[in-house]
């Protein structure tokens, strides 16, 4: 009996270190979630790659807290699920809100919004619609009025405005965690780097995440592309960015 048990025992300690080893080393990553990560930041990366430094108080040291739900489902605000279901690596834990306006680039400056919100830098929080109109956040550590200022500019402001506002990356290697892959237009569409990993050869990569139309759910987006390396993408990809449901240039990279 006590053989049995002990057999027992072996087999259940074995098969926990294989699924922490197979969720580590990022095999089918896109479709294995057993050990959840609970923050951007424990998102393992791929074998050999470490996360590249970033600097306490940072944007991109600040999007490695950012919290993920445990459920991978991508809901849409009215809380009906959204048709496709194969794009998200993991789901971010923040609010879409009850009406149609968290989009795509309104989680960019979502995003942006809260990391200055946090910090304290409530003079830095300021968006620019398309015809030139600034929306500046004035409220302090108001939280409440937070919400509704960020669901006016969610209203004004869009993917066309806020590729006017931000800054061309001339170098697509110069790419930092913050940078904004965007498509300005009608409609358009606009991803946010939040994190970005290094080898020892000096390769690069980076994870994207994004919102979309209609208002969602914030997600971790897989990788198309390339599975084994999901939801990671090669710096060095020649061409076109391939994601789920849009492609950019890499002269689409902006940072703020």
């Amino acid at each position: 009996m006590k053989n049995i048990t002990f057999l027992l025992l072996s087999f259940l300690l074995i098969s926990c270190e294989e699924k922490v080893k197979r969720f580590t080393d990022n095999e089918n990553s896109s479709t294995m979630i057993e050990l959840a990560p609970k923050t951007i930041g424990a998102i393992p990366v791929p074998k050999g790659y470490e996360r590249m430094s970033s600097p306490v108080g940072s944007f991109a040291s600040w999007l490695r807290t950012v919290p993920l739900k445990t459920d991978k489902t991508v809901y849409l605000y009215n809380g009906q699920l959204k048709p496709n279901q194969e794009a998200q690596f993991v789901v971010v834990n923040i609010s879409t809100g009850k009406r149609d306006l968290q989009q795509c680039a309104d989680v960019v400056m979502r995003f942006r919004a809260e990391y200055l919100f946090a910090e304290k830098n409530y003079a830095d929080i300021a968006f620019m619609d398309y015809k030139g109109k600034w929306y500046k956040w004035q409220g302090g550590d108001n939280r409440h009025e937070f919400d509704n200022y960020l669901e006016n500019v969610f209203g004004w402001c869009g993917s066309a405005s806020l590729e006017k506002q931000l800054i061309p990356v001339a170098d697509f290697n110069k790419m930092a965690a913050g940078d904004v892959l965007i498509q300005g237009g009608f409609p358009g569409h606009a991803m946010l780097v939040v994190d970005m990993a290094v080898n020892k050869q000096g390769n690069k990569i980076f994870m994207l995440a994004q919102g979309y139309q209609p208002a969602q759910d914030i997600h971790v987006v897989i990788n198309p592309a390339d599975e084994k390396l999901s939801p990671w993408y090669q710096l060095t990809t020649p061409g076109e960015i391939i994601t789920p449901e849009w492609r950019f240039k890499k002269s689409s990279l902006r940072t703020w």
